[in-house]
This record gives structure tokens, C-alpha cells and sequence, in this order.
């Protein structure tokens, strides 16, 4: 029997071994990637759903959490790796809190809550703009969220600098004037009533807003109507760590 030249000094054998090697490489490589692919496509495909808890129930939660927090109560919040997985998945918060960028006022700390809890609109003031107002309609219309909560708090700096314009007509530098712009109505409303005008402003500020929200906003006002969400105005006292809630607005 004739013999092949290229196999004469076994090269062939050794060619043939290596594109097995290779064949079998790419094998586990397209099997790897499968199974990595596998979970990130369940992921993908699988729908976080929307929290199953009552306006009512949500605001409890809110308040339960704020009582833990004055009393410096030990509580457990979900913010571990498990957590963090289930996350990846989506979000499904169960309030919406329109806060103050103030750093004395972190709303997760305030209200004992854990990662994807709240979804959180912050900026001097606690005001509402476009984006401000988008993103709120956004955890109303698209993630379920049924609760709305406009958080003032004692000492707010922006209703300060709103109250020194109606007072003493001051300016300040950059967009901070247009920034405030929103929050002297608020002042002019109480400007009259007994009280410190500061703190009778920021909780005016709050309700103002509130009351927006639910009144310029069809999204969110074709929910209120039908029950799915609720609408707060709120007040944080800074040495207590109180809220107090306005829920008639």
C-alpha cells in the first residue's frame, strides 16, 4: 500500500491532533458562552413586576421606616449581593420622593430603606421642572410606583434665599435666581402668617408642589383619580429626624 508523504514523518498525525485540540476548544468556548449568554438572555426576558402594595400600605411603610430611624431603633435593609442580583433584573420601587439635594437630608437613611426602594428626584428646593416632572411620571405611568412624596425639611436653603428676595430683594450669582424663581410664590403666600416665615415657606413649598404634581400632570392625576397612587406633602425636622406628613393636599 502506497504511504501518504505528508504522514511519512508523522506530521499528519500530529496536524490532526492539533485540529482536534482546536475543535475541541472552540467546542467549550461556544459552550461557555452559551451558558454565560443563557442567564443575561433570563434576565433580560424576565419582566420585574410592580410592587403589589396599597398607597396606604406604601406610606405606613414610609412612616414605620422614619419612626425606626428617630429612634435609632437597629433595622435590616435589603442591600447585600442577593439584593444587588435581583436588581440587575429591574426595579420596582415602591415610593416616590421628591426631595431637597440637602445633605442632611438623605431620604434612604430618613426612612430606613433599602436599594430599589425608592426612586428618588432631588435638587435645592425640592422643586419641579421638566425633568423633575418626567422622571415622577415616569415611576407613576411605567414602574407602578404608588406613592408620591414631596419632602421639605427645616432650614432649606433654597426657600431661604427665596425668602430673602421677597424680603430684601436679593440677587445671587449664575441660575440660582432662576432657580428659586419657583419657590417665591410659595413665600408670598405665607408671607402674612403669624410664625417663622422660613419655616411656614418650606412647608408651603412642599404642599405647592404636591399639589402640582396632581394638577398639571395628567399621568399622574389620571391615577390619583382611580386610586393607584397618593400624593404627599411632608416636612423633616433636622435635630428631631421627624416627619411630619401633610396629606391633605
Amino acid at each position: 500500500m502506497a504511504g501518504c508523504f505528508c504522514c511519512a514523518d508523522g506530521s499528519h498525525g500530529l496536524l490532526a491532533g492539533r485540529r482536534g485540540l482546536l475543535g475541541m476548544a472552540a467546542g467549550a468556548a461556544l459552550v461557555g458562552a452559551e451558558m454565560v449568554g443563557a442567564p443575561r438572555r433570563a434576565l433580560a426576558a424576565d419582566p420585574v413586576p410592580h410592587t403589589n402594595l396599597t398607597p396606604a400600605q406604601a406610606l405606613q411603610r414610609m412612616k414605620d421606616g422614619n419612626e425606626q430611624f428617630q429612634l435609632e431603633a437597629p433595622f435590616l435593609t435589603e442591600q447585600g449581593r442577593q439584593r444587588r442580583i435581583e436588581l440587575a433584573r429591574g426595579q420596582s420601587p415602591f415610593c416616590i420622593l421628591v426631595g431637597c439635594s440637602d445633605s442632611r437630608v438623605p431620604p434612604e437613611l430618613l426612612f430606613g430603606r433599602g436599594l430599589g426602594e425608592l426612586f428618588i428626584v432631588r435638587n435645592a428646593g425640592n422643586t419641579i421642572d421638566t425633568a423633575a416632572l418626567g422622571s415622577v411620571e415616569y415611576g407613576v405611568g411605567v414602574l407602578g410606583v404608588p406613592l408620591i412624596v414631596v419632602l421639605g425639611h427645616e432650614s432649606c436653603g433654597a426657600v431661604s434665599a427665596a425668602v430673602d428676595v421677597v424680603r430684601k430683594n436679593a440677587t445671587f450669582p449664575g441660575v440660582i435666581g432662576e432657580m428659586i424663581q419657583p419657590i417665591i410664590p410659595a413665600v408670598l403666600s405665607v408671607r402674612e402668617q403669624g410664625g417663622d416665615l422660613l419655616d411656614n415657606a418650606v412647608r408651603a413649598n412642599a404642599r405647592r408642589v404636591a399639589t402640582r404634581l396632581q394638577t398639571q400632570s395628567q399621568v399622574i392625576q389620571g391615577a390619583a383619580s382611580s386610586g393607584k397612587v397618593k400624593v404627599v406633602a411632608a416636612y423633616y425636622a433636622l435635630q428631631e429626624g421627624h416627619v411630619t406628613w401633610m396629606e391633605d393636599v
